[in-house]
């Protein structure tokens, strides 16, 4: 496989037909087709290692400042200085990703990144002790995260064909997903035995994989008439929400995925349902982590078995029925009376949100000019990022009041009305089908 040239700078690199993908299981198993294109092979090697590191510092931050503080108060305001700057900074990190040369500004961010990871290390091992320190780098560490998620989104129409957009956010939606699961456990695991700190430095080190990646992408320059005179400013974040207001294949996209996370996401209640419906000892027990590895875990499976993603053309529909599908997997959890119901329940929504995931990011990446390419990465991921957190907070109230299986159950009933509800209202959503390459996308 010989790498892409250097100069390219316009769109996806021609790669030949694929072979003839014979026999059954080669038609269900994840389609590999993408990693035949040197520069996304590169960049999606480079993430499974960072993947799993990223998972580390997950595990690290909230872990030291409980050890610093004794108090789950401080592990909540961690939400708080990680969210803000991801919404902040993706909102404006996508204009910037439509103004400047997507792969320098890559370079920016992923060195921003990789030094905070070293300062995190430097502190932990410093034994500075200082509960602010960690959470004013975690900040900082978010903003410059935010700014890289939807210019690294926002670089895959321009290295590989639409057609194969499916095959590329499978691939990408099952490492992380593989990493949300394994993550954890490793982290666990080598906690006891290199310390705290040494979870820092491994992220850090990690992250070295994605800077060669970027590195060696060709120059990404915005393209357009306006190129030349094109800003970052609030204006032009303004203008990324009115671009998104005249197209309803988009709105409905964002509706449907806010939909599913706000009303139909109850990790909030796993703790209370792991100890009161399931059993666990006060303390913690084996129900609560396979309660928070269950979704990922049935994305992760989902992603393997994701070769007939290819040969789905009505991407509305197929993101319709599975918005639907978690809503029903939720109504079960809730209902749940064993745990390994419950799990299956999970698993079973975990896959269906695989499915959404990976249509709705094809469906952005085809819909939209790639002079805004950037700004609807950047809602998209400000939507990803905030509607769970939402979620969180009225699941938390709703389970309070009702109790937990109730409102878990009820908000996965809530979600399957509003998406037929999203549906009938905006019928050309359900129509959408993937355009081939070179067609325009519908609007």
């Amino acid at each position: 496989m010989d790498d892409a040239a250097d100069s390219r700078t316009q769109g996806p690199e021609t790669i030949d037909p694929p072979p003839v993908r014979k026999g059954r299981l080669r038609r269900i198993v994840i389609d590999t087709e993408p990693l035949r294109i040197a520069d996304f092979r590169r960049l999606w090697l480079s993430g499974i290692v960072t993947a799993v590191g990223s998972q580390l510092a997950t595990v690290a931050v909230p872990k030291q400042l409980f050890d610093l503080t004794g108090s789950s108060a401080w592990v909540g305001l961690a939400g708080a200085f990680a969210v803000v700057p991801l919404v902040v900074f993706g909102l404006w990190g996508g204009a910037i990703a439509d103004a400047v040369d997507r792969r320098k500004l890559l370079m920016v961010t992923n060195v921003g990144v990789t030094l905070t990871s070293v300062l995190l290390w430097a502190q932990a091992a410093a034994g500075m002790d200082s509960p602010w320190t960690v959470l004013v780098l975690l900040g900082v560490q978010q903003a410059f995260f935010a700014v890289n998620m939807p210019t690294r989104s926002a670089v895959l129409a321009r290295l590989i064909p639409l057609r194969l957009m499916p095959s590329a956010q499978a691939l990408n939606s099952t490492t992380f997903s593989v990493s949300a699961v394994f993550g954890p456990l490793l982290a666990g695991a080598l906690l006891p035995l290199v310390g705290l700190s040494t979870l820092y430095l491994i992220d850090a080190i990690a992250l070295t994989a994605t800077l060669w990646a970027v590195f060696r992408l060709p120059p990404m320059p915005p393209l357009g008439d306006d190129a030349p005179t094109r800003r970052a400013g609030l204006r032009e974040v303004v203008d990324g929400f009115r671009y998104v207001a005249t197209r309803s294949i988009l709105l409905a996209s964002f509706l449907l995925d806010i939909i599913a996370m706000v009303a139909g996401m109850p990790r909030a209640l796993f703790p209370e349902m792991a100890e009161r419906t399931f059993g666990d000892p006060p303390g913690g027990g084996p129900a609560l982590g396979l309660l928070y590895a269950a979704i990922p875990l049935g994305a992760a499976v989902c992603g393997l078995f994701s070769g007939w993603f290819m040969r789905v053309q009505r991407h509305g529909v197929a993101i319709a029925v599975s918005v639907a599908t978690w809503g029903i997997a939720m109504i079960g959890f809730g209902l749940s009376g064993s745990v390994w119901w419950a799990v299956a329940f999970l698993a079973f929504g975990g896959a269906a949100d695989m499915v959404s995931m990976a249509f709705r990011g094809a469906m952005l990446q085809a819909a939209v000019t790639d002079e805004m390419r950037g700004r609807m990465q950047g809602m998209f991921t400000v939507v990803v990022v905030g509607g769970p957190r939402v979620a969180d907070m009225l699941h938390g109230a709703v389970g309070a009041s009702i109790g937990a299986g109730a409102a878990a159950a009820g908000g996965g009933a809530l979600v399957v009305l509003l998406t037929v509800v999203a549906v009938l209202f905006l019928p050309a959503f359900w129509r959408y089908m993937a355009p081939k390459d070179g067609e325009p996308a519908q609007r």
